[in-house]
């Protein structure tokens, strides 16, 4: 009995083995400061970002300079913030002057993008390994 608890645990841990994460993280610090989708922060149709997407409040997304999308913060690239636990996605670019900046969608919640205010601090952004050359993964 012993025997069989053992294989089987055995075939459970390596059935259960653990997916290798699909990117490469890269950690750069930026500004940081907080967005509206109203009107009078952003454009006549302020639920539609700047490649299209459909924005609501709840989502966990923001808005980069353009500088940083030159960087591989392209559309749809997931993104650790720091001091923040969930990951968030580009779905919306900057003013061409904003530059080392991200923008972070808070729904209609002006009082909550107030409270963040303007900070400095360390982001991760993830970039497909398959969209790296071979001699850049390590």
């Amino acid at each position: 009995m012993k025997v069989y608890s053992f294989l089987l645990l055995l075939v459970l841990l390596i059935s259960c083995k653990r997916e290798e994460d699909p990117y490469v993280w890269k950690e750069i610090e930026v500004k940081a400061t907080a967005y509206n989708s109203l009107r009078y922060q952003t454009s006549s149709n302020p639920n539609i970002a700047a490649w299209g997407d459909s924005l609501k409040p709840g989502m966990k997304c923001i808005a980069v300079s353009r500088d940083l999308i030159r960087l591989g913060l392209k559309r749809d690239t997931p993104v650790k913030i720091e001091g923040l636990d969930s990951i968030y996605l580009v779905k919306d670019k900057m003013h061409r002057r904003k530059r080392n900046q991200i923008d972070i969608y808070m729904g209609t919640n002006v009082k909550k993008a107030k409270e963040w205010g303007v900070k400095r601090l360390k982001i991760s952004y993830g970039i497909p390994k398959n969209e790296l050359p071979n001699d850049s993964i390590h």
